[in-house]
C-alpha cells in the first residue's frame, strides 16, 4: 500500500470561500448592527400601536353598542305601554327613568283629511329617548302609528 501525502489549508472562515458580504457564515461579523436593532425596534413598536389603537376602538364600538341596546330596549318598552292604552290621544309629555334616560313622548293626529269620513281616526306617535355618556349626549326616535275610534 502506497502512502499519500495530504496538505491541509487552515483559515479563519466557516467555509472554504470567503464571502464578501457580512452576516454569511458564523465567522467574524456575522450578527446585527445598533443600526438595524434599533430600526428593527421601531417598526415592531410601530405594529403594536396600531394594533391596541384597533383594539381599542373596538371596545369603544362595543361600549356604544351596548348604550344604543339598552335605550331601543327602554323605548320598545315605552312604546309597547303607550299603544297597549286604549284611551289613546293627542298630547306630548317628558318624563325621566331613574337610570338617567329622559323619553319624550307626542301624539298628534295624524292624516285628519283622510280620516274624516271614517269612523276611526289615525294618531302619529314619536318617542324620543335621550341619554348621556360621558361628554356626549346621544337619543334615538320610534315613531309608529296607532287607528283609534273616534268618540262621538
Amino acid at each position: 500500500m502506497k502512502k499519500q501525502n495530504l496538505k491541509f489549508k487552515i483559515c479563519n472562515s466557516p467555509s472554504p470561500h470567503p464571502s464578501p458580504h457580512r452576516g454569511e457564515g458564523w465567522g467574524e461579523g456575522a450578527g446585527f448592527t445598533l443600526l438595524e436593532v434599533l430600526v428593527a425596534l421601531a417598526i415592531s413598536g410601530i405594529a403594536l400601536i396600531v394594533v391596541l389603537q384597533l383594539l381599542s376602538s373596538n371596545l369603544k364600538g362595543i361600549s356604544v353598542s351596548e348604550d344604543y341596546v339598552s335605550a331601543v330596549i327602554k323605548a320598545e318598552a315605552k312604546m309597547r305601554e303607550i299603544l297597549d292604552n286604549s284611551n289613546l290621544s293627542e298630547g306630548s309629555w317628558s318624563e325621566v327613568t331613574p337610570d338617567g334616560y329622559r323619553i319624550d313622548v307626542s301624539i298628534r293626529d295624524s292624516e285628519k283629511e283622510r280620516t274624516q269620513n271614517l269612523k276611526v281616526r289615525l294618531l302619529g306617535v314619536d318617542l324620543t329617548i335621550h341619554w348621556t355618556k360621558g361628554t356626549k349626549t346621544r337619543s334615538l326616535t320610534l315613531k309608529t302609528m296607532k287607528v283609534v275610534n273616534k268618540k262621538i
